[in-house]
């Protein structure tokens, strides 16, 4: 691995552009996110978002534009606080907060701005609680999981990944101005869904969290552990998708969906387990299927329930 032990210096004329502040807000991670909400949106709703088409299509807007700003928002904060960490590894050494390009002040306010703007939208535009929803995914994932967890203890994904779980929230909120047993299932599926997701990841890349010093699980106990967390969470996972059904949430449609794409989760996470506790190292061939699945498993989740909640709930 190469480890880069400081920024590349960046030309005194060099000048942050449009794409170097957007890409602050990390638009690769934000996407699935973004689709959570939206997704939820049409699950609250049980059809369009609205009385009209116009009203609906704004209400989409809305949410779509603040959710991002709180979220890019959080990954503004994330750069800042991680920036010393960012430095020794060659993957994010080159972030404009690293490097240079952009300041910490300059990326401060850019952040604030952000946030700022996505709570008094949601505010206005949709439903207090939808704001206040989307601003405690955002202190959860800065101040939890950034300033405190990350650094601290192996649980900081278990925990702090929780940030993760509240756009379905502001996505349902917004459209109904409360939330039920439904959304908060919403909420728990994701919440168990991610060390699934994020440890695959970990595992991959776990030498650079070691040369870092940051407690990951595969860091602090190992390949075999985490492979077990892993398939638990798993089962935790598929385990939970299927209980609306039992509360009449959801039908059919969903019911098998959500059995059809929980089976090849359990499946892809047995694998992995097998292989590990055979000796195996693990390696971006042996971990990037679960850990790409685990992206589309969630995005096809979703679509699932609100099909189902719009045709035939």
């Amino acid at each position: 691995m190469t480890v880069s032990t400081a920024p590349s210096p960046v030309a005194p004329e060099a000048k942050a552009t449009w794409r170097d502040y957007l890409s602050l807000t990390k638009p690769k991670v934000i996407s699935l996110l973004l689709w959570t909400t939206l997704t939820a949106v049409f699950m609250a709703a049980q059809g369009w978002p609205g009385e009209t088409f116009v009203r609906g299509l704004w209400l989409l807007t809305v949410v779509s534009l603040a959710g991002y700003a709180s979220a890019g928002s959080a990954g503004v904060f994330n750069m800042i606080l991680d920036r010393d960490i960012d430095l020794k590894m060659a993957r994010t050494a080159q972030r404009p907060t690293t490097s240079g390009l952009i300041s910490t002040r300059s990326a401060f306010i850019f952040g604030l701005a952000l946030q700022v703007a996505s709570f008094v939208a949601l505010w206005v535009w949709t439903t207090p609680l939808a704001a206040w929803m989307s601003l405690a995914g955002f202190l959860t994932y800065v101040v939890v999981y950034t300033m405190w967890l990350k650094r601290t203890t192996w649980h900081n994904i278990v925990i702090g990944g929780a940030a993760g779980c509240f756009p379905p929230l502001v996505g349902w909120a917004a459209v109904t101005g409360d939330l039920n047993l439904f959304a908060g299932f919403l909420f728990a599926i994701i919440f168990f869904w991610t060390p699934v997701h994020f440890w695959a990841l970990a595992m991959m890349i776990q030498d650079e969290y070691k040369e870092v010093g940051i407690p990951m699980l595969p860091v602090v106990y190992g390949d075999r552990l985490t492979a077990a967390q892993i398939g638990l969470y798993a089962i935790y996972t598929v385990v939970l998708s299927v209980m609306p059904v039992y509360f009449g949430a959801v039908s059919w449609l969903y019911f098998f969906s959500a059995l059809g794409l929980g089976g090849w989760l359990l499946w892809l996470s047995w694998k992995l387990y097998r292989y590990v506790m055979s000796g195996g190292r693990p390696n971006k061939k042996e971990m990037l299927p679960l850990y790409l699945y685990s992206m589309l498993y969630l995005a096809l989740l979703f679509l699932a329930g609100a099909v189902d909640r719009v045709l035939l709930a």
